[in-house]
């Protein structure tokens, strides 16, 4: 399998045990039918923090990530359409609705349930998008929850008012080095990954990784390949200048 095929996932562990404390004040801030902002480098385990955070939300709407205006209301559509419910009077063919027809039916289903709308990926969104997202909030009675890498405008274009508060803010940072190499002994393990020099590696990688979850795992899924095993021995050094070459940034 070529280096180029692996993708950066992070681990069940990630959200389950690392960052507990985040997930406690995402539940507890859902419970407040309050909005919040999730924000961190690339990697730093976001999107996985809120796929675990989803499965414990029953009206939960995520999507993934979030680029145009039609983009936003069709993926709506997609998660209220898989919550099975006649009441919501939801189209059969929505791709032949306008936006702003498919935009209505959702913000009258929204008043059914105390749905929490999960945005992805945002990512200098437009203001139509932004707009449309104000809309769906309508003032509070729906909370969003949304993630990208800073909190500043150019990623998160006017949605900067809905969670002015430091208390409506959780940055996700690198792990310390102590949890980090926690981490990576638990991801070598749930991954059988062995070498007779794997202590020394795992060390290795987790200084050179900063400490950032999605950049060990995906650097122990290098160590894997073939290229980057001699005999019973992981080289750590070529992995990580591989890694180095390949990362984007």
């Amino acid at each position: 399998m070529p280096a180029s095929a692996l993708q950066q996932p992070t681990s069940q562990y990630l959200a389950a045990v690392d960052r507990a404390d985040e997930m406690v004040r995402l539940q507890a801030q859902a419970h407040r039918r309050k909005s919040m902002l999730l924000f961190g480098e690339q990697s730093v385990g976001k999107t996985r923090l809120l796929e675990v955070f989803v499965k414990t939300q029953p009206y939960a709407l995520y999507i993934g990530r979030v680029q145009a205006p039609r983009d936003l209301v069709l993926g709506l559509i997609e998660r209220l359409q898989r919550l099975n419910r006649p009441d919501l009077r939801l189209p059969g063919n929505p791709k032949s609705l306008s936006t702003s027809s498919l935009k209505g039916v959702i913000q009258r289903s929204l008043d059914h349930a105390p749905f929490l709308l999960v945005l992805d990926h945002l990512s200098g969104p437009s203001r139509v998008v932004t707009g449309m997202i104000k809309e769906m909030n309508d003032y509070g009675r729906t909370p969003v929850i949304f993630a990208s890498r800073t909190p500043h405008m150019e990623d998160i274009g006017t949605l900067q008012p809905m969670c002015a508060d430091r208390s409506e803010r959780i940055e996700l940072k690198n792990f310390s080095p102590t949890i980090a190499l926690e981490f990576a002994q638990r991801e070598a393990e749930r991954t059988a990954l062995w070498a007779s020099n794997l202590a020394q590696a795992l060390r290795l990688l987790v200084e050179w990784s900063e400490g950032n979850p999605g950049s060990i795992v995906y650097m122990l899924k290098m160590a894997h390949l073939p290229k980057y095993r001699m005999g019973d021995q992981i080289k750590a050094h070529v992995l990580y200048l591989d890694y180095r070459m390949g990362r984007r940034d």
